[in-house]
C-alpha cells in the first residue's frame, strides 16, 4: 500500500496532524535547516563537526576471513565524501562464531591492517572533500549476533514467541554465566585492536535483537545475567568499565541501544498485513515494553539501564527499536516490505511518530549526554526538516539516517548546503536492501546489500543475479 505522496511540508504537516502523530514536526525555512544541522555537538571530549550522522549497517561485502572488502571500500569512501560528521562504522564481530552472516566484518590481529587501511580512506577523502578530519568521529561498531548468528544461534534466554519466529527449540540451551564473562573479555580485546586500527571511538550494539540487546529483555532468565534490570545490564556495563579501565580515554565509547522491544510479529494470511503473534499478558519479556500491553512503550527501565551504562563511561546512545527480524515496520517504517515480508500495519508515520517520541523522552532526561535519532528514512527528502525541528527543540542532538545514506550518501551535503534535499535522489523505503541482505544463495553464502534503484551501477547487477532477472 502505497501510503507517501505528499507534495509539500504542509501537506505532510497536515497529515501528520490528521494522524494525531504529534512529534512529527517540520522546520520549513531551508536556511533554519541549514544552520541547525550545522551545529557542533560535542561528545565527551571531542567536538563533531555537524549535527548528522549515518547510522551503521553492514553492507555484508566483507570477506570470508572478515576484511573489508572492496564494496566495504567504496561505501565507506562515498559515506566520507557525504558530509555527515558523524560516520558511526558497521557491526564488526567479536568472535567468528557471532557473526550475522558469513560476509560480516570481523576484526581480528591478522586483519588490522585491512581495517587501518580502510580509516585512513575514510578520513583522507572527508579531508579532502571538507578540509579537516579532526571533527570527524567513527566509532567502530562491536557485536556478538546471538539468537541470529551463524551457522548457530546463541541464546541468552526464551521467549516462545522469539523462539517460533526463529524456529529455536524451547530446551535450545542457552548462553552461561561463564561464556558471558568470557564474551567480556572478547569485547575488550576487540576494542583494543580497533585501537591498533586507529580507532579512536567503539561503540556496543544493543539493539536489533542481538546478544547484548536480548540480554536486556532477559527477565525469565536465571543468574547473573538475568532476572532484575541491574543484571541484565550487567553484561554492558562490564565491558564499558573494563574497557574504560584499560584504555583511559583513549577511546570514546558509545551504545546504540533498542529502547523498546514490542512484540514479534507475522503475516496475515487473510490480509497480507503484519499482525502481532498472540502474547501473554503481563507479558513477562522484553526491554521498554509496558507488560500490560506489550505494544506501547514503558522507559522506566531504559532511562535506569542508559543512567547505569553512562555511569560506567558511555558518552554518545544512539536510539533505535525493535527487530528487523520480526517486527521491522517497528524498526523502520517502510513503504513496500522486503519481498515475502508483511505489509506495514500501521501508518508508517505512526512509526516515525514513535521513533520521535520515544528519542525525545529520552533526551530530555539526559540533556546532558548526546543522542542519535532514527526513524527519518520513510520523510524522504523532509527528513532533514523534522531532523532540524528536533535537534531545535532539544528532542535529539543528531539527526540520524541509515538506509537513506545507502540512496544518497552525499545526502548531508545538500542539506548543509541548501537546507534541503534532490526528491529525485532520496530514499523511497522500498527495502530492496533489506531483500538483498536476506538472500543466501551466493557463492559466499552471503549477497553484498546496497540501494539497486539509487546505485544501479554498484548493485543493479547484484540485485539482477539474486533475483535471476532484471527487475529495472
Amino acid at each position: 500500500m502505497r501510503h507517501f505522496q505528499y507534495k509539500s511540508l504542509n501537506q505532510l504537516q497536515r497529515s501528520a496532524e490528521d494522524l494525531g502523530a504529534t512529534h512529527v514536526r517540520l522546520e520549513p525555512d531551508a536556511a533554519r535547516v541549514s544552520s541547525i544541522l550545522a551545529r557542533k555537538v560535542t561528545v565527551g571530549g571531542r567536538t563533531v563537526g555537524n549535527s548528522i550522522a549515518i547510522h551503521p549497517m553492514e553492507g555484508c561485502d566483507g570477506t570470508l576471513d572478515g576484511r573489508p572488502g572492496e564494496l566495504t571500500f567504496r561505501r565507506y569512501t562515498r559515506f566520507a565524501r557525504g558530509g555527515a560528521k558523524l560516520v558511526w562504522f558497521e557491526a564488526t564481530a567479536v568472535r567468528d562464531e557471532g557473526r550475522a552472516n558469513t560476509r560480516q566484518l570481523w576484526i581480528t590481529p591478522g586483519n588490522v591492517p585491512d581495517f587501518t587501511r580502510l580509516l585512513s580512506v575514510i578520513r583522507s577523502q572527508h579531508a579532502e572533500r571538507w578540509g579537516t578530519a579532526d571533527d570527524l568521529l567513527v566509532p567502530m561498531q562491536l557485536t556478538h549476533s546471538g539468537r541470529y548468528s551463524v551457522p548457530k544461534r546463541i541464546l541468552a534466554y526464551h521467549n516462545p514467541l522469539i523462539d517460533r519466529m526463529t524456529q529455536s527449540p524451547p530446551d535450545a540451551p542457552l548462553i552461561s554465566d561463564g561464556e558471558l564473562e568470557r564474551l567480556e573479555d572478547d569485547f575488550v580485546r576487540t576494542a583494543g585492536l580497533a585501537v591498533d586500527a586507529g580507532f579512536d571511538a567503539i561503540d556496543l550494539k544493543m539493539t536489533h535483537g542481538y546478544l547484548l540487546s536480548e540480554l536486556l529483555g532477559a527477565k525469565t532468565r536465571e543468574g547473573r545475567y538475568g532476572g532484575p534490570l541491574e543484571n541484565r545490564v550487567r553484561c554492558g556495563k562490564n565491558i564499558i568499565g573494563k574497557t574504560r579501565a584499560k584504555y583511559g580515554r583513549k577511546l570514546l565509547i558509545a551504545v546504540r541501544i533498542g529502547c523498546f522491544d514490542s512484540v514479534p510479529y507475522a503475516k496475515d494470511p487473510t490480509t497480507g498485513c503484519g499482525a502481532p503473534l498472540g502474547y501473554q499478558l503481563p507479558y513477562p519479556y522484553g526491554f521498554g515494553v509496558n507488560p500490560d500491553n506489550p505494544l506501547e512503550e514503558d522507559l522506566s527501565e531504559v532511562k535506569e539501564a542508559i543512567r547505569i551504562l553512562r555511569d560506567a563511561g558511555a558518552e554518545v546512545f544512539n536510539i533505535s527499536l525493535a527487530c528487523p527480524y520480526y517486527n521491522p515496520h517497528v524498526v523502520r517504517p517502510f513503504e513496500k516490505p522486503d519481498e515475502g515480508n508483511y505489509e506495514q500495519p500501521e501508518h508508517p508515520m505512526l512509526g516515525v511518530n514513535r521513533h520521535f517520541r520515544i528519542a525525545r523522552e529520552l533526551q530530555r532526561a539526559f540533556p546532558e549526554l548526546p543522542m542519535v535519532g532514527s526513524g527519518y528514512s520513510w520523510l524522504q527528502k523532509y527528513a532533514v526538516n523534522a531532523g532540524a525541528w528536533n535537534i531545535a527543540e532539544g528532542n535529539i542532538r543528531f539527526l540520524g539516517v541509515g538506509r537513506g545514506a545507502l540512496a544518497y550518501p552525499d545526502f548531508a551535503a545538500d542539506a548543509l548546503s541548501r537546507g534541503e534535499l534532490d526528491e529525485l535522489r532520496v530514499c523511497k523505503t522500498l527495502t530492496f536492501c533489506t531483500y538483498l541482505m536476506r538472500q543466501k544463495h551466493h557463492p559466499l553464502g552471503q549477497f553484498p546489500t546496497g540501494c539497486p534503484p539509487f546505485d544501479k551501477e554498484a548493485y543493479g547487477p547484484i540485485m539482477k543475479n539474486a533475483r535471476g532477472k532484471s527487475i529495472f
